[in-house]
């Protein structure tokens, strides 16, 4: 449910009626926008007496929420959501560019990548430590050792860096080292592991699984928020489909679709979504044309050498190239890009 108030209230004149709404039980979200202040009601809603919050004098006018999800609902929270994170912000009309290797490998191959797309225009580092892969026998990831050289790699280039988590156990490690947690594709639905991350004080990118619905992935992104932490990043990434031409279909339409029934942020992955380096570039440029509010795209000093994802991984000459050639494409639809 949603209490829009009148124009104008100020928070003493709306505290009384937030006071006696939690008596009963529910949680009030007050948003607070350029004109409109709006009351969002989270729990048993049966509860409330309709007709007589109608007839308080703040209140404008009562709506319902038919959707499951609430915190994330655009209805609940008008303005789309920045998130800042150091110096960069995400869902601006600055887009946000995150790049870097799939998986951390040794300390030359991290730095080389953290300075070049550095230098290339990236404002976020990516790499992944704990690597989640469909055979047991393929490369894991450095795991601790690689949050270890991705907090160095930050200290050296002065960049925030995100990177996956697959487990609560080592949530306490990745607060320490990391300023933005991923939650991988495999992960999305995995509860327990976004209800430890309600509950911290940093940015999650949420990663929609292989076969979500967009309002399973709003789903997802509510029980972080449930917890308290509001700072949630949206990332399609490609879903699967009878296709096989590319690893995964890249959503194009989610990107609105999300936009449109959410405020948080949008990044899409080109890289996870195509599979193929030579794509890349024509799905960034799809994404910004369509709203996305950044991009995570995997770059690697030799990505013939790289001991995961090679075939989608561009070189840092690419990936500059690549940025120079998605201005444009920022410009047309109102965005910048560095």
């Amino acid at each position: 449910m949603i209490i829009v108030l009148k124009q104008g209230t100020t928070e003493i004149e709306r505290e009384p009626l937030c006071k006696r709404l939690e008596e009963k039980g529910v949680k009030v979200n007050a948003i607070t926008g350029a004109e409109t202040t709006i009351l969002g009601l989270v729990g048993d809603t049966s509860v409330l007496d309709l007709d007589q919050i109608k007839t308080e004098d703040v209140v404008a006018r009562v709506m319902k929420v038919q959707e499951p999800f609430k915190l994330s609902n655009r209805k609940f929270h008008p303005e789309n959501t920045v998130i800042s994170v150091g110096n960069t912000t995400i869902g601006g009309n600055e887009l946000c560019i995150m790049a870097g290797p799939c998986s951390i490998e040794s300390q030359e191959q991290l730095f080389s990548a953290a300075d070049d797309v550095k230098a290339y225009g990236a404002q976020i580092l990516r790499g992944g430590a704990f690597k989640p892969r469909t055979s047991p026998y393929a490369f894991q990831g450095l795991r601790g050792e690689g949050l270890l050289l991705l907090k160095q790699a930050k200290e050296r280039t002065g960049m925030p860096v995100v990177s996956e988590i697959t487990n609560p156990f080592y949530l306490e490690m990745f607060i320490e080292y990391v300023d933005i947690l991923q939650v991988g594709a495999r992960n999305m639905q995995n509860f327990e592991l976004l209800k430890e991350l309600g509950h911290i004080n940093k940015p999650v990118m949420l990663k929609r699984g292989f076969s979500n619905t967009i309002e399973e992935l709003l789903m997802s992104a509510e029980y972080i928020m449930s917890g308290g932490n509001k700072n949630v990043i949206l990332c399609e990434r490609g879903i699967r489909t009878f296709e096989t031409f590319t690893r995964n279909t890249l959503d194009i339409s989610a990107i609105p679709a999300l936009k449109t029934e959410s405020h948080l942020p949008v990044i899409v992955d080109p890289s996870h979504a195509s599979g193929i380096t030579w794509m890349v570039e024509p799905l960034a440029k799809a994404a910004i044309a369509a709203g996305a509010d950044g991009l995570m795209i995997e770059v690697h000093p030799q990505p013939k050498c790289a001991a995961c994802d090679g075939a989608q991984s561009l070189t840092p000459t690419m990936f500059g190239e690549i940025m120079e050639r998605l201005k444009p494409v920022a410009n047309a639809v109102g965005r910048t890009l560095k």
